[in-house]
């Protein structure tokens, strides 16, 4: 569903934050049952959260949880819309991108007074980065539970081959290596440093420009695409790597040779990439998948000029809200506080689902599990660079601008690099001021 037809369904979806939503059929401690949706649909990820439910319902034993999980954005929009008692009180999505339009629409309360009440101090709580994704203009209106951390996986065989001892940690030192480990095979190739290309799985503009830490946006909203020159220093230098490792056709063709991302056939897994950019949920899949060679992880590569930031990466993760239609939002509040900020809740469902904890305390606990490798991710998580996406009103339209705008950039379908990054902002704020 598009930006623009999800915020048609929000905009009429409720008429008002926690203070104008009527009685509250939980108050007071009274038995209740709360409709609880998520998106979790693998046996051991819905495990785990049930397992969560269980231990709240334990320490709450007013409060039943009724979970439905497997369901994405647009039927959480569709039903916040309609409201009514088969709506849901609590609702969880992995789409950080809509954060922006569940604030600006009051399709979810603002959980600011909640923690207040509850002496819930929010910087404190969460990682800078994740706080960020779960707020739009002062209004907190949802929560992190659970998150995404970016790095660098490397083929240490292949590494050892092309006589490279360390991760590279700045973008010179990594493009040297992408073209130190790949090998060319007739008008192919045996083995690819890196794959570039933005349709290279997770490879997206705005995961590697996460290691430029941009501004996105000025003080008064508009775009900033064209005016912040770490935007034009990545899409240039991922122009640069493009021509180095053998031009975008070259790539591309073998490219489409790649197995599916979520699979054993994942072009790391199989030696096809030496190197990759990916999430902390690689680490288990390689650990069930056994490649043939030994792997490790490091923080993604930073700018030569700003090295002093490696350490860094973009983040994203699932976030959890409460609908403005809920007349349960006392229990409601409970359960969503027990989900996000309960350490040993958040240390047991990062364990089972293989995420990064979403609370600095979570991330320091000794119950966590964490190899060397996950440990990348923990740390990039606590790292005070990293960053994310700014949420705003029409979700995630300016990335998929930006991100088509590195597709004809990589190409060469555009070369006037300047602009199309002029066009590009001009869009994102007319998208934006559609919507407003």
């Amino acid at each position: 569903m598009t930006g623009t037809a999800v915020l048609a369904l929000l905009a009429t979806a409720c008429t008002g934050s926690s203070e104008g939503s009527g009685s509250d059929d939980s108050a007071g401690g009274k038995d209740v049952t709360i409709t609880f949706w998520h998106g979790w649909s693998q046996e051991s990820e819905v495990k785990a959260i049930n397992d969560n439910i269980a231990a709240f319902e334990k320490a709450h034993p007013h409060i039943k949880v009724k979970a439905v999980g497997n369901v994405a954005d647009d039927k959480v929009n569709q039903s916040l819309r309609a409201g009514g008692d088969d709506a849901p009180d609590v609702v969880s999505s992995f789409t950080t991108n809509n954060v922006g339009m569940f604030c600006s629409t009051k399709a979810f309360i603002d959980l600011k007074p909640l923690l207040a009440k509850d002496q819930i101090d929010a910087a404190k709580t969460f990682p800078a980065a994740m706080l960020d994704y779960t707020q739009f203009q002062g209004n907190q209106c949802s929560l992190p539970l659970l998150g995404d951390a970016f790095g660098l996986y490397y083929n240490k065989k292949a590494f050892a081959a092309a006589g490279i001892t360390n991760p590279p940690k700045t973008f010179s030192e990594f493009a040297a290596a992408a073209k130190a480990l790949t090998v060319a095979e007739g008008d192919s190739y045996k083995q690819l440093g890196f794959m570039p290309l933005y349709h290279g799985y997770e490879s997206t503009t705005e995961h590697l420009l996460g290691q430029y830490g941009p501004t996105y946006f000025d003080g008064s909203g508009k775009s900033t695409l064209a005016t912040d020159p770490k935007v034009t220093a990545m899409l240039n230098w991922q122009k640069g790597l493009v021509d180095q490792l053998g031009g975008y056709d070259k790539l591309d063709k073998y490219r489409a040779t790649f197995g599916e991302e979520f699979s054993a056939k994942n072009p790391f897994h199989t030696g096809q990439v030496a190197m990759a950019i990916d999430g902390e949920w690689r680490t288990a899949s390689l650990a069930t998948d056994k490649p043939d060679f030994d792997w490790a992880t490091a923080p993604f590569p930073v700018p030569d000029d700003q090295a002093d930031t490696y350490g860094r990466g973009y983040q994203t993760g699932t976030i959890v809200g409460i609908a403005s239609t809920s007349k349960k939002q006392a229990a409601a509040w409970e359960f969503v506080k027990f989900l996000a900020t309960d350490t040993d809740a958040v240390v047991s469902f990062a364990n089972a689902i293989h995420n990064v904890p979403s609370t600095l305390a979570a991330l320091e606990s000794p119950k966590l599990i964490a190899d060397e490798n996950f440990k990348t991710f923990v740390n990039i998580a606590k790292n005070a660079h990293s960053g994310t996406t700014p949420s705003v009103v029409n979700g995630g339209g300016y990335i998929v601008s930006l991100q088509n705008l590195g597709y004809d950039y990589e190409s060469g379908k555009q070369t006037d690099l300047a602009a199309g990054l002029a066009a590009t902002a001009k869009e994102i704020d007319a998208a934006i001021a559609q919507t407003k």
